[in-house]
């Protein structure tokens, strides 16, 4: 009896650590790692519990600190930076011995970054709408699709997931009595911001690092608050919500833009705004050498259908924008339109891919949009595909595929990034539209796409 006895406190002692652990990974909400200015990766975590988890890179420790106090409706974020060159990254319990290692002080594993991504993931406008009387109906799959499409997409295994903006829709308490989104928080805080984005995104959240870029819905009268504490580029101050200046995340050989189009009207120029996009567009070349794809969640010009016509554009950033500003960007990435879309222009500007369709209301936009006027701008050929999905970018030896996925992962087309033709390489002044790499010019970039999906 002692002997068994004897056994049985062994085997608790050597269960004791993982019991700490997961009391320690019990208050974990979500983690997750963002790319900021500059490249940096960041690890960032919510949690119930009082004290930041510690992290774990290549086996040496380190406390995360804290980002943002437990209040307003959400829990304490913790941050701490991550290393580039990292192979192995844990959260582990902060309770264990300065000496312990091992799975047994380890609470969840922290995706890494790649030094230049091969399979970019792009998607946005995820939430789900409640706002007065607009409500979708969360609660059913068909609906709202985004945890269908967000563990559809991470089968797709990305090494860089960028979410183009939208996040929380939730504005409004659901109706009472109303079963479509029975039971949804509503509001800016953790509830909302879980229901809509961290629970259902958990499957991208694990799988790769992200590049949040601010959407409308995250300007200052609604999420913005909630989103500069949880997503922010930079330190969260309290009480403090504006319009944050651009910055450029290296990705190997290409250079990604990430612009704060949030506040921009779209059908009317906002003047008080002007000066501020104008510096903005024209920091693009400062920031980074081409080629850049520049990330707005706002697109200078995209379309939808109203009353039978084609119509667009983004009426203060155009008004805004020194055209020979975009001569660094071969891609530009929006959502904002609750579609996907593909535009090339009739002048040498970069194309447009636009990845609004992860969840919202979808908006109606037409099919072919070859020879659109959108605000001014003509398209030389393009077009827009119905329902939910999203896009995943892959490098390949002629530039990048973008395979276009249904929500349920099925392929609905193909296309490429391919470099135009129109232009020879010449030494001299960048022209409107083209990239210079070093002293020579290329010629603009288009998007091709087959028919069919192959």
């Amino acid at each position: 009896m002692q002997f068994a006895r004897l056994i049985l406190a062994a085997a608790m002692a050597a269960l004791m650590p993982a019991i700490a652990a997961a009391d320690a990974g019990a208050g974990l909400l979500s983690h997750w790692v963002q790319m900021g200015p500059g490249g940096a990766a960041e690890l960032r975590v919510a949690t119930t519990a009082a004290q930041c988890p510690d992290v774990a890179v290549d086996g040496h420790r380190t406390a995360m600190v804290v980002r943002a106090k437990a209040g307003d409706g959400f829990p304490l974020i913790c941050s701490a930076p991550l290393p580039g060159t990292a192979r192995s990254a844990w959260l582990v319990d902060p309770a264990a011995p300065p000496d312990a290692a091992g799975p047994a002080i380890r609470i969840a594993p922290v995706p890494l970054p790649a030094a230049a991504p091969k399979r970019i993931l792009v998607l946005g406008d995820t939430g789900c709408r409640i706002k007065g009387g607009s409500v979708q109906a969360c609660n059913d799959p068909a609906q709202w699709p985004f945890p269908l499409l967000a563990r559809v997409a991470a089968a797709e295994k990305p090494d860089l997931i960028v979410h183009v903006g939208d996040y929380l829709y939730r504005e409004s308490p659901c109706p009472p009595h109303d079963a479509r989104c029975a039971g949804s928080p509503s509001g800016d805080n953790w509830a909302s911001w879980d229901a809509d984005f961290f629970a259902p995104a958990r499957p991208l959240l694990e799988v790769a690092p992200f590049i949040f870029v601010r959407g409308n819905h995250e300007d200052c009268p609604r999420a913005g608050a909630g989103w500069l504490r949880l997503m922010g580029p930079g330190p969260f101050v309290p009480g403090q919500c504006g319009h944050l200046a651009p910055y450029a995340v290296p990705l190997g050989a290409m250079n990604l833009v990430v612009m704060d189009s949030a506040s921009a009207p779209d059908q009317l120029i906002d003047h008080n705004l002007l000066a501020t996009y104008r510096a903005d567009f024209h920091k693009i070349a400062q920031l980074a050498p081409a080629p850049v794809w520049l990330a707005s969640h706002r697109p200078l010009w995209g379309a939808v259908s109203r009353m039978g016509f084609r119509v667009g554009g983004n009426r203060t950033m155009i008004a805004a924008l020194d055209p020979a500003d975009l001569a660094p960007v071969s891609l530009m990435l929006s959502g904002h339109i609750h579609a996907f879309e593909v535009l090339n222009y009739r002048k040498p500007l970069p194309p447009q891919l636009i990845a609004g369709n992860g969840g919202d209301k979808l908006d109606t936009a037409p099919a072919d949009l070859a020879g659109a006027n959108l605000s001014g701008q003509a398209v030389k050929d393009g077009f827009s595909l119905p329902g939910f999905g999203f896009a995943m970018l892959t490098q390949d030896d002629h530039g990048w595929r973008i395979a276009v996925h249904r929500d349920d992962g099925s392929l609905a087309r193909t296309c490429h990034l391919a470099k135009g033709h129109g232009t020879r390489p010449r030494i001299g002044r960048t022209r409107i539209g083209h990239t210079r790499i070093g002293h020579t010019r290329i010629g603009h970039t288009r998007i091709d796409c087959l028919q069919t999906a192959q």
